[in-house]
């Protein structure tokens, strides 16, 4: 799918804790007595939230692009989407390829552009349809340059003309795209009763930022059967979470 310009952000803010996630979402179960997932299970569901958030944000983004732009809300709004895709945005060769027929790095999300970088300066590659790509590949007139490629792009490939006139590699085109976010992991060892003991070193924290942190508790916790329809529980369970800790360390 491809990502509609502009296609270069702001930074982003910091990531989503995911041990904090994971206890918050724990302590509420047991208050309401709705049993326990497993951190496999919890990987699982903080996976599927992830993507589904994430993926809400090219929508709405999409949504307010054909919004009238005539107030300062739209423009904050606009901005903020923006922030969120910043810190996914990111350039690779193929991930594999076929002579001159080249598939997409496995990680990405919304395509932006592919370079040739055969090419002098490495020009942007034009997709075109497959009905263009054989009336311009097949035209004296209209035949595309190592300088002005152009290449069809069907099922995570590209075709591209001209081909390379040496070896085929990976490198021959650069993608430029967003990524998808690296799924979420708590990482843990079993201690000496059985339990699950929280190792960081092995984890993987939410990539979206943590201005969704409430939401993303509040849809694991709905996925896990409880629906909260007050946010500010959820917050209340992350500080009291946060304050059992610090006393801990006391």
């Amino acid at each position: 799918m491809v990502l509609s310009p502009p296609f270069f952000f702001k930074k982003i803010k910091m990531a989503i804790n995911v041990n904090t996630v994971y206890t918050t979402v724990l302590s509420i179960l047991n208050k309401e007595q709705r049993g326990y997932i497993t951190p496999f299970e919890f990987d699982q569901l903080a996976t599927q939230v992830q993507l589904e958030l994430f993926e809400k944000f090219f929508e709405d983004y999409n949504q307010y692009l054909r919004m009238p732009r005539t107030n300062v809300e739209f423009a904050s709004r606009i901005e903020h989407i923006r922030n969120e895709f910043q810190v996914f945005q990111t350039n690779n060769s193929a991930s594999s390829h076929t002579t001159n027929t080249y598939s997409q790095p496995v990680d990405l999300h919304r395509f932006g552009s592919v370079n040739y970088n055969k090419g002098f300066n490495s020009p942007e590659i034009e997709i075109v349809s497959d009905r263009d790509y054989t009336e311009q590949t097949l035209s004296p007139l209209t035949t595309p340059t190592s300088d002005f490629p152009i290449a069809k792009y069907k099922q995570d490939k590209i075709t591209v003309f001209p081909p390379v006139t040496s070896t085929y590699t990976n490198s021959d085109v650069t993608f430029n795209y967003i990524r998808k976010p690296a799924n979420p992991v708590w990482g843990y060892s079993v201690g000496s009763l059985g339990q699950y003991v929280y190792v960081p070193g092995t984890s993987q924290n939410f990539e979206i930022s943590d201005t969704q942190q409430t939401e993303v508790i509040l849809e694991i916790l709905k996925y896990s059967g409880i629906i909260i329809r007050d946010p500010s529980i959820i917050q209340m369970a992350s500080q009291e979470l946060q304050q059992e800790e610090v006393n801990t360390k006391r």
